[in-house]
């Protein structure tokens, strides 16, 4: 169920200058970076690129998520770490991402951990805004 305007705790802002050759910033100052696309695209690869931006805060979310599952199962995730993948491609009109999560949970069995990590698919906020948009694949 989609949030409304009232229920929003935060909003990021961030602004990007000259699309995916230029730079973008956040409005408090506490991302800059510049953007350029990658070499395997014709890219200088000198910056970063949105897909890595994308694989960070997706990476990020879903470690948070993972958290808030674990605590309600008592699992322990104490060195633990969340991988996103993004890959980006042509699609019929353009160009489409496909992610690729990847968890180690060392401190839970194989069992466990697969479902901590399916559980945290369901509540992770960046999980729902895809779902049904791209392929997100959890390994």
């Amino acid at each position: 169920m989609p949030i409304q305007q009232s229920d929003v705790l935060y909003t990021a802002v961030a602004t990007a200058e000259n699309g995916r050759d230029g730079r973008v910033a956040t409005d408090d100052g506490r991302l800059d970076v510049v953007v350029n696309p990658p070499k395997e695209m014709g890219g200088s690869g000198a910056g970063t690129n949105p897909e890595q931006l994308f694989a960070a805060g997706y990476s990020a979310c879903f470690q948070g998520a993972l958290g808030v599952v674990a605590r309600q199962e008592g699992a322990d995730l104490t060195g633990s770490t969340v991988t996103a993948k993004v890959g980006l491609g042509r699609n019929g009109d353009g160009f489409g991402i496909i992610v690729e999560i990847s968890a180690d949970i060392p401190k839970a069995d194989r069992g466990v951990a697969r479902s901590l990590i399916e559980k945290a698919h369901g509540v992770c906020p960046y999980s729902k805004a895809t779902r049904g948009n791209i392929t997100v694949t959890l390994v």
